[in-house]
């Protein structure tokens, strides 16, 4: 384990105000578990725009009863094969599928077949969530 630093922080009383109603909600127990939270997230990003080796999930919502759609997303899916750990379909209801594709790889790589499979005509959504593979992120 890394050894604990103690460090301050000045902000105007307004920003920390803001702060502390915003780690209320959030419901953590002290500041500190925010700013770490806040940092790690900004590192993680930071991963992502530098084309590192990271992980993600990218979910879609589509009707599989349209004509040729589950054919092209996984056309799509085959092209990326190599930063493709997972896929999980899922049954939402008679017409509607729910889709996870847990991602690793580079980012530039991952972004590019979450817009390809955004872009297939008659996907009602996607969603897109970055992650770290952990290595500098303590």
């Amino acid at each position: 384990m890394s050894k604990l630093v103690r460090f301050g922080v000045s902000l105007e009383e307004d920003l920390l105000v803001k702060f502390d109603r915003h780690i209320k909600q959030r419901k953590y127990t002290n500041r500190s578990e925010a700013l770490r939270d806040m940092i790690r997230e900004e590192l993680v990003k930071k991963e992502w725009t530098e084309n590192k080796e990271v992980t993600g999930a990218i979910t879609l919502i589509y009707n599989h009863h349209t004509r040729e759609l589950v054919t092209k997303v996984l056309d799509v899916q085959h092209d990326y094969h190599t930063c493709i750990l997972s896929s999980q379909h899922i049954h939402l209801d008679h017409h509607n599928c729910f889709e996870i594709i847990v991602t690793k790889g580079k980012s530039k790589d991952i972004e590019e077949l979450y817009q390809k499979l955004k872009a297939v005509k008659s996907v009602k959504h996607a969603g897109f969530m970055m992650a770290t593979k952990g290595k500098h992120i303590t």
